[in-house]
């Protein structure tokens, strides 16, 4: 549940910077944290890297 309030923290953050600065690249932040944490995630896991890929897209 953290990591999802933390998500939709840097989401809301990004979004009110986005809209003050003008800047619409700040709207990417949200989407590279999703992947940077999925990026973790698959790292931290105690398998080969590649099986730990292969098996997350393979399920169905």
């Amino acid at each position: 549940m953290i990591p999802f309030l933390i998500i939709l923290l840097i989401a809301v953050i990004s979004f009110i910077f986005a809209i003050k600065k003008k800047r619409m690249i700040l709207l990417m932040v949200p989407f590279l944290s999703i992947f940077l944490y999925f990026a973790i995630e698959v790292i931290i896991f105690p398998g080969p890297v590649l099986d730990t890929v292969k098996f997350i897209f393979s399920l169905r």
